[in-house]
């Protein structure tokens, strides 16, 4: 698959053009990557007005993901859960105030979205409390929800995977909200990589409208870049009108490092990607399954991650994140009741062992 926006800033890197534009370290500088660092030059095509380079790896994207349009963000699923959003209530009528079914787990960019947007949220509680990360919905709960509404809201909105790992039944969620007349809008920040899985897994494989996916998180990409995704099969207005919504919450100053970053990530997903994700859940299954022979308890979570019920060893997540530390380990969150460790095909088998050890696998857990 071709890269092309990687393609036009090494060029220009290689080319000894005097930059008399934009930014100011003029590609020199301390940190190394100063030179690839560059703003919307003649032929770098420009973000939110995108007809060149940035729409061909954009349309590789959308090949690769299966969707209908899918646009880049460099400012993390932040930027895609406004635009997603402001999308889903555009279609309101002058003077009604939209209304969005959501999840109680939502992540803040959310909150901040509905207040700027003036959005009447309807929120949906976890049917059996567990962790204030998670916020599981039967189809049922969302039918009767969506059935004691006067009309159809302008979205359902649901995270999955959570931050522990949990995941939502999409495609009975999405058969739900089509049979009340509107939309399902996934934040899938934590699971880019689930198109990739075999069955396929990602939202827009199980029937959701619109999504974001955080490509940084799973995926090998820079911090902030990830996709806002429109599915096949979802209303047309959607996709003619993202590029807008993107541009109304983004910086006219995209990071083209972060731009590289995702245009190469298609070549990688493009060139035996879902071969080394395979190997690598299976690596991962083997550690969860050394852990729970030594006595520790793994929650249900998706494939990438491993989340341990610390409680269940007598402890906290942030003693168990505290004995990982010291064991040159980072874990990617803890709180009084759980640990979570997030893997990717780029973690090493001696950095999944380093893990085991410095947990204690061999031995049974005891309390911090």
């Amino acid at each position: 698959m071709d890269t092309p926006i990687a393609d036009f800033v090494r060029r220009y890197a290689a080319s000894g053009t005097a930059r008399l534009h934009m930014p100011g370290h003029k590609g020199r500088g301390p940190l190394g990557c100063e030179a690839l660092d560059i703003t919307e030059i003649a032929g770098a095509d420009a973000l939110y007005e995108a007809g060149g380079i940035i729409a061909r790896s954009e349309e590789n994207a959308a090949r690769l993901f299966g969707a209908q349009r899918t646009l880049f963000s460099t400012e993390g699923s932040s930027q895609c859960i406004r635009a997603m959003l402001a999308l889903c209530v555009s279609g309101r009528k002058p003077g009604e105030r939209p209304v969005v079914v959501a999840a109680r787990n939502v992540h803040k960019a959310f909150v901040f979205a509905a207040a700027l947007l003036d959005i009447e949220v309807v929120w949906l509680y976890p049917e059996a409390m567990t962790s204030l990360c998670a916020c599981a919905v039967s189809p049922e709960a969302l039918d009767a929800t969506l059935g004691a509404l006067g009309a159809p809201p302008a979205a359902v909105y649901i995270t999955s995977p959570d931050y522990l790992g949990g995941q939502a039944d999409i495609a009975a969620l999405a058969r739900v909200c089509h049979a009340h007349g509107t939309v399902l809008a996934v934040d899938n920040a934590h699971g880019a990589y689930l198109h990739f899985l075999s069955p396929a897994a990602h939202p827009l494989d199980l029937g959701a409208d619109i999504c974001c996916d955080s490509a940084h998180k799973t995926l090998p990409v820079l911090t902030g870049g990830a996709y806002l995704h429109i599915a096949k099969g979802a209303p047309p207005a959607l996709a003619a009108q993202a590029r807008q919504a993107m541009a109304l919450f983004g910086s006219t100053s995209p990071s083209y490092l972060t731009l590289m970053s995702l245009d190469l990530c298609n070549a990688c997903l493009a060139d035996g990607y879902a071969q080394r994700l395979e190997a690598t859940v299976h690596r991962i299954d083997a550690l969860r399954a050394r852990l729970a022979q030594s006595g520790w308890r793994a929650l249900p979570s998706d494939p990438l991650k491993l989340t341990l019920d610390a409680c269940a060893a007598g402890t906290t997540g942030q003693a168990l994140a505290g004995r990982l530390r010291a064991g040159g380990v980072e874990c990617e969150y803890a709180d009084s009741e759980s640990l979570v460790l997030m893997l990717a095909p780029e973690n090493t088998q001696e950095e999944l062992a380093r893990g085991a050890d410095a947990l204690g696998a061999g031995t049974a857990p005891s309390g911090a």
